[in-house]
């Protein structure tokens, strides 16, 4: 059976500098996220010993951390890739992200106010979490999401396609307890293209994410 693996960094160490110094984003990919994955698989190990031994008394603890663990190695697979060194700005028709921009225009009435949302709901993240952009399948609108640690608070179904990690991991060596300076920053890295592609691979799942209309 597959097993998870570490994904490559699609960049260097420095290619977010100076929004994310070099340090922060070795220590962030090759410790903490190589940590989820390591927890992942190490949880199936279990739940296959479980079954194997048809010994069940751990069983809420192991769902718990397959979960947790799973979910980070998903949320951050994403994360790199929502980042560039070339990134930031609005997205716009003329950068060929027109149809992304107008769903997050039709879903908070303007660039400003998604923006804003995303903004406040990553920065007042209570504890360790994220601040999601999620296309939601059942009515096809984009919606803002609090992620508490990795999976907790979600609406079923949601796919994220542009996620801020706002783990004090992801900050404190550079922003120290300034989660918020760390939240504006990032805007200045984001990769519209890849959030673009998400957004359109995720309208075109959408039929197949759900059973009934």
């Amino acid at each position: 059976m597959a097993t998870y693996t570490l994904p490559e960094l699609p960049y260097d160490y420095s290619a977010l500098a100076p929004v994310i110094s070099p340090e922060i984003i070795e220590l962030h990919h090759d410790k903490h996220h190589a940590a989820y994955v390591k927890g992942a698989n190490d949880t199936l190990e279990q739940l296959a010993e479980a079954r194997d031994k048809d010994q069940w008394g751990n069983i809420n603890g192991l769902e718990k951390n397959l979960a947790f663990h799973l979910s980070g190695h998903i949320l951050h697979s994403i994360y790199w890739h929502n980042m560039t060194g070339d990134g930031g700005g609005e997205p716009l028709e003329k950068d060929g992200v027109g149809e992304l921009a107008d769903a997050i225009a039709e879903s908070f009435g303007s660039y400003a106010k998604f923006k804003t949302q995303l903004t406040k709901a990553a920065a007042t993240t209570q504890g360790s979490g994220w601040g999601v952009l999620a296309f939601e399948p059942v009515t096809g609108r984009l919606i803002v999401e609090q992620i508490y640690d990795h999976q907790g608070n979600v609406g079923q179904g949601s796919v994220p396609i542009l996620v801020f990690d706002a783990w004090e991991h992801a900050f404190y060596l550079q922003y120290k307890n300034q989660k918020v300076d760390f939240i504006e920053a990032m805007w200045q890295v984001v990769n519209w293209q890849d959030v673009a592609k998400r957004y359109t691979s995720a309208k075109e799942r959408a039929n197949t994410l759900l059973l009934a209309p």
